[in-house]
């Protein structure tokens, strides 16, 4: 029974860090990650990690470019490119719906749901965003997607 208690607490830490572990021991190559905006924006989309990952803004740029879908993830562009927004890739979609990671289009494209349109991001077979980081991008569309 306590360990049943024990279990049940820490699953109930939605931020995916409980039971003495810290943020930084969850997100993988990018230990300074948290789950504010500007976090993701410098550590996810704005550069590359020590695995291999390239920055989402290597694609998602409009300098001299198209972007993919039109998404562009500069900084500075990125949240109102996101948040609210209709996916132009599946009609239907919003990419970031703030309090629900599971049905933001953003989430399901970053890991792969069986229902999304193209391929998971990022392309190119990865290496993708790890459990960790795919946690703290979860907590911050949960606690309400705000702009920090």
């Amino acid at each position: 029974m306590r360990r049943f208690l024990l279990f049940g607490v820490c699953t109930l830490a939605v931020a995916g860090v409980a039971c003495d572990e810290k943020l930084s021991d969850i997100t993988g190559p990018t230990p300074n990650l948290s789950t504010s905006f500007s976090s993701i924006q410098q550590t996810i989309f704005s550069a590359s990690d020590p695995s291999g990952r390239l920055a989402c803004v290597g694609c998602h740029t409009d300098q001299g470019r198209t972007p993919p879908v039109n998404l562009v993830l500069t900084e500075g562009r990125s949240y109102q490119q996101l948040v609210g927004r209709a996916s132009t890739g599946k009609p239907g979609a919003t990419l970031v719906i703030p309090g629900d990671p599971d049905n933001s289009y953003l989430v399901k494209k970053l890991e792969r749901a069986p229902d999304i349109v193209g391929e998971r991001m990022p392309r190119n077979n990865g290496p993708f965003l790890t459990e960790g980081q795919m946690r703290v991008i979860r907590r911050w569309i949960s606690d309400g997607a705000a702009n920090n």
